[in-house]
């Protein structure tokens, strides 16, 4: 059996296939990434470092290969592409600066005191590497969330080895990234093994249950997650899964905003709404407006133009999802159609606050794509008493004005319960690689609130904390010892020290 990539512009095959893994191959991989963490995990977060910044500079010097590839597998153009693969190479060195920072280990000292009951002895706990981890490549991102995305790249600054399970419908850019990466971390000197590439659904299954995965990060269908995530859980020993699955994203717009700057709000609406043909996770697929906005929206939206969709299962996902809106809601708005194979038009659909409030469920499923549902309403107060009642998402926002800021006050209050970012006078789509990022969100945006898959605090889904306890200086790790010679930022008897 083999994998197989598909152009999206005319539906025929492109590139050679590539063979799934066996689950035979599959343990031999996973038994060499076990190998090489044990070599990985001992290095210094300098040598993790230098490691990580000639991964990146091979990136950006493959560029023009790889978005050949990336562009006949995905039909996302070469500009968002060629955007894309620096995103991803920044993504790397963001985590450069983050292991030279040092305080992604959360060292903490506590000092012996037999005085205070129960007495205290020296206790000096930090966060070390988990062990070999499995990514799932995401398909909208073929690069940022993929091959040598952001899971890989916080995986081995971390101090994990990383095995990647490549997504089905991008397998020749899968492979020639993967090469990219492997090339650069053998001329680098890491450890063989440290990072390697399956391909096929079944090797993908077999990945997660392997004894010597100890976490999995994954991007994708809510469907599709939560097998996983099952197969994670029923393992002898679960390990974590983090689930970044499907969000709806809701956004309010209150009235003295829609009064104010109406058609600036429906420009950046329907914008946002049909980016890259609405394959974000980020798609602002919720929105409440005044019903006075509604039309400007629908004119903004039927302006759009279609585009290919990265294959025939999300289109026709899609297909059944803008059905499924339209048995429920009214259709408002057709975007221009696209003649691609795999090509579909934006939709714009529009219900009352009344008809949403009846029957939530049926209005809070996210259709993957250039679809938007708008709920119109007159009285804010019973959009604000609802905010609350809606899925997790990874966003949630509010357009606001001077008149609107007691109303957003109370939006912000309801939508930081529910989603990840909390954005005002913005649109969700676009999510900046900073230390301040957060996304992630409440079930079933992701399996884990806790943590984040972009930004720097993204590393810490792969660590777990050890205590040492009464340990000899010498013995300690480094980050631990008690002239701090890396000069790392610390918590000291319960305060925390810059260096």
């Amino acid at each position: 059996m083999s994998v197989q990539g598909i152009n999206p512009r005319n539906g025929q095959p492109v590139g050679e296939p590539v063979a799934e893994t066996s689950a035979a191959e599959v343990d031999a991989i996973c038994t060499r990434a076990q190998a090489a963490f044990a070599l990985w995990s001992r290095t210094s977060r300098e040598e993790r470092a230098v490691v990580l910044e000639k991964v990146a500079a091979a990136l950006d010097a493959s560029t023009d290969e790889l978005v050949e590839i990336a562009d006949a597998e995905t039909a996302l153009g070469q500009p968002r592409l060629s955007g894309e693969i620096k995103r991803t190479s920044n993504q790397l060195r963001l985590f450069v600066s983050v292991l030279r920072e040092g305080s992604y280990v959360e060292a903490t000292l506590d000092s012996a005191d037999p005085g205070i009951v129960p007495p205290r002895p020296e206790l000096r706990r930090m966060l070390q590497p988990l062990g070999p981890v499995a990514v799932f490549s995401a398909s909208n991102f073929p690069f940022a969330f993929s091959t040598a995305g952001g899971d890989t790249a916080s995986a081995l600054a971390a101090g994990c080895s990383v095995i990647v399970k490549a997504h089905s419908a991008q397998p020749g850019l899968a492979r020639a990234t993967a090469q990219v990466v492997a090339r650069a971390l053998a001329d680098a000197g890491a450890p063989d093994g440290v990072f390697d590439i399956v391909y096929g659904t079944a090797a993908g299954s077999s990945l997660v249950q392997h004894p010597a995965i100890k976490a999995a990060g994954f991007t994708g269908s809510t469907q599709g997650g939560r097998v996983l995530f099952d197969l994670a859980q029923a393992r002898a020993e679960p390990i974590p899964f983090y689930g970044e699955l499907g969000s709806i994203n809701p956004t309010v717009i209150l009235p003295g905003a829609a009064a104010d700057r109406g058609a600036e709000i429906a420009q950046g609406y329907a914008q946002s709404l049909t980016l890259g043909v609405g394959q974000f996770c980020t798609n602002p697929g919720l929105t409440f407006v005044p019903k006075a906005l509604a039309m400007e929206l629908a004119d903004a939206v039927a302006k759009t133009a279609g585009g290919a969709m990265l294959t025939a299962r999300i289109r026709d996902a899609y297909v059944s999802g803008t059905q499924s809106l339209a048995a429920h809601a009214a259709h408002i708005a057709n975007g221009l159609a696209n003649e691609s194979a795999y090509g579909v038009q934006p939709q714009l659909f529009a219900v009352d606050i009344s008809t949403l409030a009846q029957d939530m469920e049926k209005y809070t499923e996210e259709c993957f794509g250039p679809a938007g549902l708008i709920v119109t309403y007159d009285d804010v107060d019973r959009v604000l008493a609802l905010l609350g009642r809606l899925p997790g998402s990874l966003t949630a926002g509010v357009h606001a004005a001077a008149s609107d800021q007691a109303a957003a006050a109370k939006a912000a209050d309801a939508l930081r319960r529910i989603a990840g970012r909390v954005i005002y006078n913005g649109w969700p789509t676009g999510v900046a690689v900073a230390w301040g990022m957060q996304h992630g969100g409440p079930w079933p945006a992701t399996t884990n609130p806790l943590h984040t898959s972009v930004g720097a605090t993204a590393i810490r889904r792969w660590l777990a904390p050890v205590t040492f306890q009464s340990w000899p200086d010498a013995l300690l790790p480094p980050e631990l010892q008690e002239d701090n010679p890396q000069r790392i930022p610390r918590r000291r008897d319960g305060m925390l020290a810059a260096r």
